[in-house]
């Protein structure tokens, strides 16, 4: 949270809650497209694809440095991203279990 703000824990609860709420209304791929597209800078969404595509790569067994050489993130990144695909809040366990691997992110 930016240290200038005075939102409540509640009110910030209550503010994620309509984000998440409208990214799940959203119903094709290309509707989140445009949704991220509008809602992010550019620099932001690589940022999420980036750590996705880490997650994928990952779950295939890749090493760090594998990871890094195929899609220049950062070996810090890629490590934060492993420590919470493994102890994190279980929100990449999920998506990965909804979505499957089947396809590789470096073959786009």
């Amino acid at each position: 949270m930016k240290p200038n703000r005075d939102n409540s824990e509640s009110q910030q609860t209550a503010a994620e809650d309509a984000l998440f709420r409208a990214v799940i209304s959203l119903c094709t791929v290309e509707e989140c497209r445009n949704f991220f597209r509008d809602l992010c800078t550019p620099a932001e969404l690589q940022a999420l694809v980036d750590r996705w595509q880490v997650v994928e790569l990952l779950e295939q067994g890749l090493t760090y440095r594998k990871i890094h050489d195929l899609t220049g993130v950062s070996v810090t990144t890629i490590g934060r991203v492993a420590r919470f695909l493994t102890d994190g809040f279980g929100g990449y366990r999920t998506a990965i279990d909804r979505t499957g691997t089947e396809e590789s992110p470096t073959s786009h």
